[in-house]
């Protein structure tokens, strides 16, 4: 039987490690989305583990490729072909869905991002990784106060016809207001709308500030799964809000079509990707900090079976090693 020639994408956040596996036509055969839980080496297993049968005898890797904070760490364990950074990957992902797309809002769990498109190129972008007001973990703590799931926030978003006004512009401030509401009687569904209002206005006046938002506006991200978040972006930008059918993966799926692209453009002939058996038995790390130079540059050594394979951080070289 002929194997299906597959790119495999890794976004590795702070929150959650993405995978997404496209066929040569872009096409999403596999998805995966993996909680970190502070620990982006078993994460990474896990998502490629649940994938070993088919890509040990269905899938031939043709190309692979990681993006996120911790792309290098995992892309060096992989043998990724690309390692790029999640404004081009969430960027190319969205452009893949939204032929003419203009602005990319993304919202994580520990981070967020603004996007501005035009003619396929990106002109401009954002990151907001400050401020927790603005983020996923905010409204997942804020869910956990209230005594829902963070799934139904958005359901009780929609049944408010009044949200209390909320400071957004700190996460601190805003969680004060909120227990000040809640102690003088405010609805909770009025209560929720009004953190999807903050969490917008606080991404708006800190990332999005100063940017030109104009359609067709992609909305990516965990959470962009929230829809009284969606609604608070449509109201306040007076604009409908595209949410990506794979909101949960584009940086992934976007990481997969660089290195399908990458291919194409002849800038690698064979894939490096070492396959789920690189995490095969013990991996760790440990960190030193060299005081070579007023850098003071912190070195993470990864080392597997007690083997050194690599290490990252350093700005000059000195210690860059692949075994």
């Amino acid at each position: 039987m002929d194997k299906k020639e597959v790119y495999i994408g890794i976004d590795v956040g702070s929150v959650s490690v993405n995978l997404a596996i496209i066929d040569g036509r872009g096409n999403l055969l596999k998805k995966r989305y993996i909680r970190t839980n502070g620990a982006p080496i078993n994460a990474v297993r896990k998502a490629l583990s649940e994938n070993r049968a088919e890509l040990a005898g269905e899938y031939d890797v043709a190309g692979a490729a990681t993006t996120g904070s911790g792309r290098h760490l995992i892309g060096y364990l992989i043998g990724a072909d690309e390692i790029k950074n999640e404004i081009t990957a969430h960027a190319v992902g969205a452009m893949h869905y939204f032929d003419d797309v203009s602005t990319v809002i993304e919202i994580g769990g520990q981070d967020s991002k603004i996007i501005i498109i035009e003619n396929k190129i990106v002109v401009d972008f954002a990151m907001n990784t400050i401020c927790a007001a603005g983020t996923g973990s905010f409204l997942d703590q804020q869910a956990q106060r209230l005594g829902i799931d963070i799934s139904e926030f958005g359901s009780y978003a929609l049944e408010s016809v009044m949200p209390t006004k909320i400071a957004g512009r700190c996460g601190v401030f805003a969680e004060s207001d909120m227990i000040h509401k809640q102690q003088i009687g405010y609805p909770k569904h009025d209560i929720i709308a009004g953190l999807c209002f903050a969490l917008v206005n606080n991404y708006l006046n800190n990332v999005g500030r100063g940017k030109k938002i104009d359609d067709k506006i992609v909305f990516q991200g965990g959470v962009a799964a929230n829809r009284g978040i969606v609604k608070a972006f449509g109201e306040t930008l007076s604009r409908q809000i595209f949410v990506a059918e794979h909101y949960d993966v584009m940086g992934a799926i976007g990481a997969a079509l660089i290195s399908l692209k990458s291919r194409e453009k002849g800038r690698y002939s064979k894939s490096k990707f070492k396959g789920p058996e690189c995490f095969d038995g013990d991996i760790t790390s440990d960190a030193f900090e060299c005081a070579g130079c007023s850098n003071r540059c912190e070195i993470i050594s990864v080392k597997k079976e007690g083997t050194r394979l690599f290490n990252i951080g350093g700005r000059c070289g000195k210690y860059d090693y692949k075994g």
